[in-house]
């Protein structure tokens, strides 16, 4: 079925639930499910998307999922008892934000939200100290009739329970971990007993494995998330929208804004195309015009259904007459190839990025390829919590490159070989690919597969 005719039916499906007046929940459509692949389909189909109701449905049960399974796990494996959280209006500190539901746009006012573990087994507390509530997610605590100070509620919360640690997001390293603001730091402090400030210990940890952890309903739907962004593309580097010649790189960058606003999707990040092209020393970028006989380079990502995806790929557009790519260029492509698989070699869980960068690049170097390296975690950021793999302005071990890689988690597999093309008088290239993988504990998968051949772009005769 073609992507207009699943669309309309979509449409007509909703307006019948509408028109018979039946419950919206028992007529929710789902997300389309694809299964992990190796090589990323070429110039794919785009997936049919939910409507917003259905999209919304899709979030929240996977919400009460990570709620219900993340939660309990993190807590008693980083042995804390009690985090607290907390959030301003359109202040939102990451971790927050995630644990709103679909209808909650915002924290309105000052969100805080208690995690307890009352130890033996039993169910987490999951409360929520503020005056709206969070679809059914936690339980409210909070009275202001009877207690007007919201932190003094707080602290009676925690003083009932006597936890023995209570985190809370601080940290000097990541932005994930540390939301808690000065200001609602003093607040909370003053109104917490002084025995209990001894307890307090930094939620960092917490906040990353909160973020970085993939549950299954997650991990099933992740691949229809990537297809959308690879149907994009594909559809970006193609004569649908770039005529060499005429179409300039800002042209194909604003197409993807203004498709994404059409489809109702998001952009986590501006589109990027760049140019490489025989004789120039630099990416060409902005004005210039898409002429036959370039290497074009994109940089896409969206976020659908609260994951994120980060893809990058190449594509050439013929000269006339051509009707394959020169062959420099497509062992430009494969050795970057080859660095991708170096590098999901190594991923291990409990190693630390660091590591796993330096024994990816000392392979890679040792087989004659030229990389450069940096791979990060991926979900529901782009730029996602976890340890970095690398930075394209820092081949050396880093403290973002510290922590431990952990399983379930996805990972945007982000790096660069540099070739020389004979072809182009001996050129050095930049082969950058970027391609969507999630980590089992044992394994790395390509979630919608990678692009192995060049994209080709027509041009005239």
């Amino acid at each position: 079925m073609s992507y207009l005719k699943t669309s309309l039916a979509l449409a007509l499906t909703a307006t019948l639930v509408l028109l018979s007046g039946a419950p919206a929940l028992a007529q929710t459509l789902s997300p389309p499910v694809y299964p992990m692949r190796d090589t990323a389909p070429v110039q794919p189909e785009l997936p049919p998307l939910l409507p917003l109701r259905d999209r919304a449905a899709v979030i929240d049960r996977i919400l009460e999922e990570r709620l219900d399974t993340i939660i309990p796990q993190i807590m008693r494996e980083e042995g804390v008892s009690l985090w607290v959280l907390m959030a301003r209006e359109y202040f939102e500190e990451p971790v927050v934000e995630s644990m709103l539901d679909a209808r909650s746009m915002a924290a309105r006012r000052r969100t805080i939200l208690i995690f307890f573990d009352p130890g033996e087994g039993q169910p987490i507390e999951r409360l929520t100290v503020s005056r709206y509530g969070l679809a059914g997610l936690f339980e409210p605590s909070w009275d202001p009739e009877a207690e007007p100070d919201q932190w003094q509620a707080v602290a009676d919360i925690i003083t009932a329970r006597d936890p023995a640690t209570i985190a809370i997001n601080v940290s000097d390293l990541t932005a994930f971990g540390d939301g808690m603001t000065l200001s609602q730091h003093r607040l909370l402090m003053n109104a917490l007993p002084a025995e209990y400030h001894a307890r307090i210990v930094s939620g960092e940890t917490l906040a990353i494995r909160w973020l970085e952890t993939r549950t299954p309903s997650e991990v099933e739907i992740y691949p229809g998330v990537v297809r959308i962004a690879h149907a994009l593309i594909g559809r970006a580097l193609s004569n649908a929208v770039i005529t060499p010649g005429v179409t300039t790189a800002d042209d194909v960058v604003w197409w993807y804004r203004e498709e994404l606003s059409r489809l109702g999707l998001t952009p986590w990040f501006h589109p990027s195309i760049g140019i490489q092209r025989e004789g120039a020393d630099a990416m060409l970028r902005g004005d210039t015009v898409i002429e036959p006989g370039d290497l074009v380079w994109t940089d896409f990502g969206i976020t659908y259904l609260r994951l994120s995806t980060d893809t990058q790929h190449l594509a050439y557009v013929l000269k006339p007459g051509e009707t394959a790519a020169p062959e420099g260029l497509r062992q430009g492509l494969a050795a970057s190839n080859r660095v991708q698989d170096i590098l999901i070699s190594h991923f291990e869980t409990g190693l630390s990025g660091n590591e796993v960068l330096a024994a990816a690049r000392a392979q890679a170097i040792a087989e004659g390829l030229d990389p450069s390296i940096y791979t990060h975690p991926i979900g529901t950021h782009g730029h996602g919590a976890g340890p970095a793999i690398g930075f394209w302005d820092n081949q050396n071990p880093d403290p973002r490159g510290a922590g431990a890689i952990n399983p379930n988690t996805a990972w945007a597999i982000e790096l660069t070989s540099y070739s020389a093309v004979p072809e182009w008088g001996g050129q050095r290239v930049d082969f950058r690919t970027e391609e969507d993988a999630f980590f089992d504990g044992q394994t790395v998968r390509f979630l919608d597969g990678r692009q192995t051949e060049l994209t080709l772009i027509q041009s005239g005769e």
